[in-house]
Parts: C-alpha cells; sequence; structure tokens
C-alpha cells in the first residue's frame, strides 16, 4: 500500500500523472486557489468544457480533458464548505475522494494527483480533512488494484505536515 500513496509539496498543475483533480466550485468554471490555478495553467479549453458540464453537486465529480496540463484528464470535484461540522460536511468530502477514485477507474486512470480539496477557500480544518482523505484514498486502494498511485500535493507545509501525520496514523 505505502508503494501506491505518496504525500508530496508541490504545484499540482505540475504533476505528470494521468489525471489531477480540481477541488472546483459547483459551477465549475474556475474560481480561486487550486481551481483557478488549474484553469489557468490547462487554458481556455477547459473552461469551454466546463461550461458543457452543467455545474457539480458537491460531493459529486465529473471529469474533462487536461488540455496544457501535463496531466491527461482532470477531474473536478466539489467540496463542502465548512460550517461547524454538523452539516455533513466529514460526509461529503469523503464522497469528493471516492467518486474522483471511481471515475478514475471508469476511465483507466492508472495515476492521479489530489489537493487538499476544501481546506483552502472553504475552511474545512486541515487535520480533519487530511484523516478523512487519508482514510478514503486507503480504503480504495485495498479493494481496487488498477489504481497504481495516489498522490497527495500539498501546497504549503502546513497542510504537508497534516497530511503526514494522518498517513503515519492510519
Amino acid at each position: 500500500m505505502a508503494d501506491r500513496f505518496e504525500v508530496i509539496m508541490g504545484d499540482i498543475t505540475k504533476c505528470n500523472t494521468d489525471a489531477i483533480v480540481n477541488a472546483a466550485n459547483n459551477s465549475l468554471l474556475g474560481g480561486g486557489g487550486v481551481d483557478g490555478a488549474i484553469h489557468k495553467a490547462a487554458g481556455i479549453e477547459l473552461l469551454y468544457e466546463c461550461k458543457k458540464l452543467n455545474g457539480c453537486e458537491t460531493g459529486q465529480a465529473k471529469i474533462t480533458k487536461g488540455y496544457k496540463l501535463p496531466a491527461k484528464w482532470v477531474i473536478h470535484t466539489v467540496g463542502p464548505i465548512w460550517k461547524d461540522g454538523n452539516h455533513d460536511e466529514d460526509k461529503l468530502l469523503a464522497e469528493c475522494y471516492r467518486n474522483s477514485l471511481a471515475l478514475a477507474v471508469k476511465n483507466n486512470i492508472r495515476t492521479i494527483a489530489f489537493p487538499s480539496i476544501s481546506t483552502g477557500a472553504y475552511r474545512f480544518p486541515v487535520e480533519r480533512a487530511a484523516r478523512i482523505a487519508v482514510n478514503e484514498i486507503k480504503r480504495f486502494l485495498e479493494t481496487d488494484i488498477s489504481i497504481e498511485k495516489v498522490f497527495m500535493v500539498c501546497f504549503d507545509i502546513n497542510t504537508f505536515e497534516a497530511y503526514k501525520k494522518a498517513e503515519t496514523e492510519q
């Protein structure tokens, strides 16, 4: 299992994986943070394709081409906005990872990179999000052999440390 999951520091738009995951908003039309960075790096064609998808519900995932990104595919998932932990935030965040991985399998994706979903502008507590993400990814990898490698790409040191801690605790 350890050889199939890795927490790294870096820029997800530079990942040379089959797919990267975009922490998108419900419109799928770009935004701030990782969403804006992915749209900028992929080029305007990504926006045109996303317009045809008619948005995405929180916890769900949709796929597009990667265009100018090194990754062939972008899996867009909409994480929950943190309110207080009593509005299904944990469940919805777990669904983001499960649905993204299931979509990857459906599209024969072997390598995939995730950002820390919902921990930026959506204010999900990073330690809590890390535990959920690592648990869902590892659980998925235990039952599915088609995905060869999952990267958790952390943009800053605090996020990286939270995911490394979650990884060692699971």
